[in-house]
């Protein structure tokens, strides 16, 4: 039998979320900074959200690694490749090709990361009990948060200041280092169901392939149609539509899909379960299952909305405001830390008082901020008037410039307290025997809001001004909120019957 809990479990939880949150940050943030130094253009590096589209997909490829051999053993696979990648990203980075090489790898890396992303969090799941799922999450934010700060620190000072193959090389050596701890010290939580041959054999499968190039040719397809001189002139008569990136679109797809299956589920579910035995279909077919799916799905949807709009337009504020030089260490300095705090402490109470609980209070203290960031704009809208778009701002004072500190941190505090709640909430939802692949149903959800959110924001904020804008970001967080009573899984039941 193998052992389920083990001891130092901060220790495994802090350096799994950092070797998660990192490729992330290297694909995704990193590589903007890297091809603008390499005088890319803009309307280029705006396509680099198609890094992003894995996160978005995994779920396809969640039910695999549910499925096959053992969350470890994916983990230390992805690391290996991750590592593979970030070397070649430094020997590539000289050539003269760089910036197409790089781009190219980098998608690859995305899904690889991606595929990461999952085992991560199904061993998180598969380690831990309910209990200290909660009591940890905040762990996982803190070195996911932290990881992020290395790549944009660490690795965009020696690219920007140095050189990038030394960036890229510094980046394989510090996710090593992780990887040897995990290769040695990383313990076995689960047994194997089926071994990775037999994926590779299933793969080969002509009807796995078919069905393998239909979605990728489906999504060639939808990315000319972008592309083309229709969706250009469409552009043109809707503004609205440049807000809207690739990866977007593919979210919303994802959410009306889900949608279908819940308005046609007895025929959808007929269909493909006619092989009682497909494991890939039962992973999605029970996550639908699950008690008051249409609730569910909005809340996790909806949580985050009003938090989207908010934090769409907090830069662009600070900027207006004159205090774009602040922003760093109004970021590092009071953000950072205060969501971190905010994280660990959510999840030490949601341990301790259970998430039932806590969940009113956190989700209220999250959107409470939007209020909050309305008061201020309000008491400092003269400044914003004045100094938006000048070169030479006027300075808004000690005491004003205090109180926006005061207001930011706040606002990651809460923020971290949201993001326990959240966290939580998923790995309740998720079935034993699909923790991973329900997990990035899950996740992949929670960021469409994203897309209406961040779009309305833009145009309200033009429209109406910032203190509206953050006064109509609360409204928008409401619904979730009016949820809360009707959400199920929140009881402190044992974990057995929660995910029957």
């Amino acid at each position: 039998m193998i052992r389920k809990k083990f001891n130092k479990d901060y220790i495994w939880t802090f350096t799994t979320y950092f070797t998660e949150g990192f490729p992330f940050v290297i694909i995704r943030t990193v590589s903007s900074v890297f091809f603008r130094d390499m005088k890319v253009s803009l309307e280029a590096i705006g396509l680099t959200p198609l890094f992003g589209l894995p996160w978005i997909l995994k779920f396809l490829w969640g039910p695999q690694v549910d499925e096959y051999s053992t969350k470890r053993r994916w983990l230390l696979g992805m690391q290996s490749l991750l590592i593979i990648m970030m070397f070649l990203a430094a020997v590539f980075a000289p050539l003269h090709l760089n910036v197409q090489l790089i781009a190219t790898l980098f998608f690859i890396g995305s899904i690889i990361a991606a595929t990461h992303d999952i085992a991560i969090d199904g061993y998180y799941m598969e380690a831990l009990d309910k209990d200290g799922q909660a009591k940890f999450v905040g762990y996982r934010v803190m070195a996911y948060r932290i990881s992020m700060m290395t790549g944009t620190g660490i690795i965009v000072t020696i690219g920007t200041n140095f050189n990038w193959s030394l960036a890229f090389t510094a980046a394989a050596l510090i996710f090593g280092i992780f990887f040897l701890y995990h290769l040695f010290f990383l313990k076995e939580v689960e047994e194997q169901k089926k071994p990775v041959k037999s994926l590779f054999l299933q793969v080969l499968k002509i009807k796995t392939l078919i069905l393998f190039i239909l979605i990728i040719s489906m999504i060639i397809a939808i990315r000319f149609f972008f592309q083309s001189h229709l969706y250009t002139r469409l552009k043109d008569s809707f503004p609205i539509l440049k807000k809207f990136y690739f990866s977007h679109w593919i979210a919303l797809l994802l959410l009306i899909s889900l949608i279908l299956v819940g308005v046609f589920g007895n025929k959808i579910k007929s269909f493909i379960l006619r092989d009682p035995d497909s494991y890939y279909a039962r992973a999605f077919i029970t996550f639908m299952e699950r008690d008051k799916i249409g609730i569910i799905l909005a809340f996790i949807i909806l949580m985050r909305a009003g938090e989207w709009a908010l934090t769409t337009m907090v830069a662009p504020f600070f900027v207006d405001l004159g205090i774009k030089a602040h922003y760093g260490w109004l970021s590092g300095l009071v953000g950072l830390p205060a969501a971190i705090i905010g994280a660990l402490l959510g999840g030490w109470l949601i341990s301790r008082q259970g998430l039932k609980k806590m969940l009113w209070p956190f989700l209220l203290a999250q959107n409470i901020t939007n209020l909050v960031y309305m008061i201020l704009a309000s008491h400092l809208s003269r400044f914003v008037t004045i100094n938006t778009g000048i070169e030479n701002p006027i300075s808004i004072g000690g005491a004003n410039l205090i109180l926006v500190g005061l207001v930011h941190g706040f606002d990651q505090f809460a923020s971290g307290l949201g993001n326990a709640v959240l966290m939580t909430f998923l790995m309740r939802i998720c079935h034993h025997d699909f923790k991973a692949a329900h997990y990035a149903i899950g996740s992949g959800l929670m960021n469409v809001s994203s897309i209406f959110a961040g779009v309305m924001s833009g145009f309200i904020a033009s429209w109406l001004g910032y203190t509206w804008l953050f006064g109509v970001s609360f409204l928008i967080s409401v619904p979730a909120m009016i949820l809360i009573p009707f959400l199920p899984y929140l009881s402190d039941q044992p974990e057995h019957k929660l995910n029957e």
